[in-house]
């Protein structure tokens, strides 16, 4: 692409990078696959007739969730014979992407675990419609259904979320406070602040993908879930040190064991408690979590 700078099908497409990458990696939760999928579609983008082309920022989402969704279906495989849970892969996000909150929350590890839940269609079209305010027609051709069809499937799909995704957002000192009990907890094994600020029916999700120890099913309830991270902190042995971030848009903690890095820990707060701890461990979605990810809506 760079010995082509000065061309305008380059320039287009450079302009649209994030927004195109952003729309991959929703529909993926991968960052590697959403680098493949941006690939391929700049591929495409060069071969176009670009005087065909009315509108090139939709014309690109198009050629992209194309490309998405093929890629979808084949991870949805991968994900089935996956060791544990599957989590998306966390990103060093920059405060600008915090600040936006429609973005933050699109983006948040509690939603896009949501997301995992829903068939590659459904997926397409819920990000497309409910994350990039893409009108039904314009899916429709993205992803190969009529008008009426795409409109049946994103009701579906926000039903679905809906009745999954965190009720309202979180105030900055109200997360920050949540955060820190977690730090304190991890850093020195003693759980009693952590206890006062997760929800009764906490879910804890781990990945660990079979490469790092993690728990192969969510652990439900405050005690169980303490009782899992200090004894397993524990039987780890070694210096835990945890650091606060900005991970998809939200607080979390990156996680090192003795100066390693050893995962990343993202929160799902509501009415002021931790509702949903994600732990990602598997060192093979930990790549991303060194420099930061621009990420757009637009």
């Amino acid at each position: 692409m760079s010995d082509h700078a000065t061309d305008p099908a380059t320039e287009v497409f450079v302009a649209h990078r994030n927004l195109l990458f952003t729309v991959a990696y929703e529909m993926l939760g991968s960052a590697a696959d959403a680098e493949d999928v941006f690939q391929e579609t700049w591929l495409r983008w060069a071969g176009v007739d670009r005087e065909q082309v009315r509108d090139e920022r939709a014309y690109l989402v198009r050629i992209t969730t194309r490309q998405a969704l093929n890629r979808l279906r084949t991870l949805k495989r991968r994900k089935e014979s996956y060791v544990g849970s599957w989590l998306p892969e966390p990103l060093l996000t920059a405060p600008d992407v915090a600040a936006d909150a429609e973005l933050a929350e699109s983006v948040s590890m509690a939603l896009m675990y949501v997301l995992e839940t829903l068939a590659p269609t459904e997926r397409a079209v819920f990000v497309l419609r409910e994350v990039f305010d893409v009108g039904y027609d314009e899916i429709a051709e993205a992803v190969g259904k009529s008008p009426a069809a795409v409109r049946q499937i994103a009701h579906r799909a926000r039903r679905h979320v809906d009745a999954r995704r965190p009720r309202q957002t979180v105030p900055a000192g109200e997360a920050r406070h949540a955060l820190e009990a977690c730090r304190r907890a991890l850093e020195t094994g003693d759980p009693q602040g952590l206890l006062d600020v997760l929800a009764p029916d906490v879910v804890f999700v781990g990945d660990g993908g079979g490469v790092k120890r993690a728990a192969l099913r969510p652990v439900v309830g405050a005690e169980k879930i303490l009782r899992f991270l200090v004894g397993g902190l524990g039987r780890i042995g070694g210096a835990v040190t945890a650091e606060a971030s900005l991970v998809n848009g939200n607080p979390a903690l990156v996680v090192r064991l003795d100066g390693e890095l050893d995962g990343v820990l993202a929160l799902r707060i509501e009415g002021g408690r931790v509702t949903g701890l994600y732990y990602v461990r598997n060192p093979e979605k930990l790549t991303r979590v060194g420099t930061e990810t621009p990420l757009t809506l637009r």
